[in-house]
C-alpha cells in the first residue's frame, strides 16, 4: 500500500489494528470517516470485527450514522464475520442490540448461522437461534448449517440445528444429505446422531453413491454399520 492510499485509509488500518485512540482521533476530525469504504468496501466496522477489537467495535456501534446490516465487496456484514469468531461474544451481542439481521444473506447466500455452524461456535449458534435466525435457510450451493455442521461432525451443533427444525434429509448442488457430508469425512458420532433422527439412507448423490458409499476407510464404514444394527437401523 502506497503512502497516499495509507493516508486515505488510515482509520481501517487502525482499527485493524487496534489503536482505538486513533480511531477517535480520526473520527472527532472527520465524522464522515466511519462509513468510508476502502478497496474492498469494507469499513472501519469489518476491520475492528475482523480482529476482534472490542472496544473499537463499541466506539463505533454507539455513533448514530451506524449501520449493523453494512456489507463489504462479499456481502458479508459484521455479524457474520463476528459469527465466525472464537471468542468474539461481546462483539456479538453488541451487533445483535443494535438489531443486527440475523437471516441476512451475504453473495453467497450464506447467513451467520452457516458460518457458526462451520465453526463450532455453538454459543453464538444459540445466541443466533434465540434471535430468530433460521436453521432452514439454503445457500447458494444448496447447503443448510445442517450440512456443516455434519461435516465438522459436531454433535452438539447438529443437535440443535435438529431442534430449531432444520431440514434433515436436504440435498446440495451435488446430492449430498448431511448424512453424506458426516460419512464422508469420517465423523460416525455425528453420522449416528443423524440416522437416529430419521435420515434417509437410500439418497444418492450426483455420482450415485449412497452416504455409506463414501466413507474415508473401511474402520469407520464397520463403525457406522455396527453402531447402525445396534441401533436396529437398516443402512441400505
Amino acid at each position: 500500500m502506497d503512502s497516499e492510499q495509507q493516508a486515505k485509509y488510515a482509520i481501517h488500518e487502525a482499527a485493524r489494528e487496534g489503536r482505538t485512540a486513533a480511531v477517535e482521533s480520526l473520527i472527532n476530525a472527520n465524522p464522515k470517516l466511519a462509513t468510508q469504504k476502502d478497496d474492498d468496501d469494507r469499513l472501519p466496522i469489518h476491520w475492528a470485527v475482523s480482529y476482534n477489537h472490542l472496544p473499537i467495535v463499541e466506539l463505533l456501534v454507539s455513533r448514530k450514522d451506524f449501520d449493523p446490516d453494512v456489507q463489504d465487496s462479499s456481502g458479508w456484514t459484521p455479524l457474520m464475520i463476528a459469527s465466525s469468531l472464537r471468542d468474539a461474544d461481546d462483539i456479538v451481542d453488541l451487533l445483535l442490540n443494535k438489531e443486527a439481521d440475523v437471516n441476512a444473506k451475504n453473495f453467497s447466500g450464506q447467513t451467520a448461522l452457516h458460518f457458526t455452524a462451520s465453526k463450532n461456535n455453538l454459543e453464538t449458534a444459540r445466541k443466533l437461534i434465540s434471535h430468530k435466525a433460521s436453521a432452514r435457510v439454503k445457500d447458494k450451493r444448496g447447503q443448510l448449517p445442517l450440512h456443516r455442521a455434519a461435516a465438522i461432525g459436531s454433535v452438539p451443533m447438529v443437535n440443535l440445528m435438529l431442534e430449531n427444525k432444520s431440514p434433515l434429509n436436504a440435498t446440495d448442488v451435488a446430492g449430498l444429505t448431511a448424512l453424506h457430508h458426516a460419512i464422508s469425512e469420517g465423523h460416525g458420532d455425528a453420522a449416528m446422531v443423524l440416522l437416529k433422527a430419521g435420515a434417509e439412507t437410500d439418497k444418492r448423490d450426483v455420482d450415485g453413491n449412497l452416504a455409506i458409499d463414501l466413507a474415508p476407510d473401511k474402520k469407520i464404514r464397520q463403525f457406522i454399520l455396527q453402531s447402525a444394527e445396534r441401533e436396529g437401523l437398516e443402512l441400505s
